[in-house]
């Protein structure tokens, strides 16, 4: 029998480690996520394209920059005020704070800095502005249900 492959339409479960440029590890999962390949997914495409073809057990590192990935840092999306403006429960470092702006947007910002009576947040994605290397293996390969075809799989995948 014929190994699978990664193809459209195929359930594909991946390990994986996201570096930045220097080789640190800023995100891991050593357990298997799940996504469709070719079908709803929220992978980056430079990603699923290169694990087309791969079979179980296959490892590949594929490097994306900043406008690949996360864009480049907006300093628009970044905001300092007095702590004492704002609520206890977010005068943490990691907080996350949800705002709406005039049009009805919500944009998640995360309490990035506290320093001399000031809070900062920021509405970039904490890899904004890298050039990260995702290294991943295939884990297991198998078909989608029709279900999945449409709706893609329901378990968290990276992104």
């Amino acid at each position: 029998m014929t190994q699978p492959v990664v193809s459209r339409h195929k359930v594909v479960a991946i390990t994986y480690s996201i570096l930045d440029e220097s080789g640190v590890i800023l995100e891991q999962s050593d357990i298997p996520v799940y996504y469709v390949h070719g079908g709803p997914n929220d992978m980056f495409p430079e990603v699923e394209s290169a694990l087309e073809g791969c079979a179980i057990g296959d490892e590949i590192e594929v490097v994306l920059p900043p406008e690949k990935a996360f864009g480049y840092h907006d300093p628009n999306l970044t905001f300092t005020d007095d702590i004492d403006n704002v609520p206890p429960e977010f005068r943490r470092v990691g907080a996350e704070v949800e705002m709406q702006n005039d049009q009805g947007e919500v944009r998640s910002f995360y309490v990035s800095r506290i320093e001399d009576g000031k809070l900062t947040v920021d509405g970039n994605h904490p890899f904004a502005g890298k050039t990260l290397t995702y290294a991943l293996t295939v884990a297991d390969i198998r078909d989608a249900t029709e279900e999945e075809k449409q709706k893609g799989v329901s378990r968290p995948v990276i992104h």
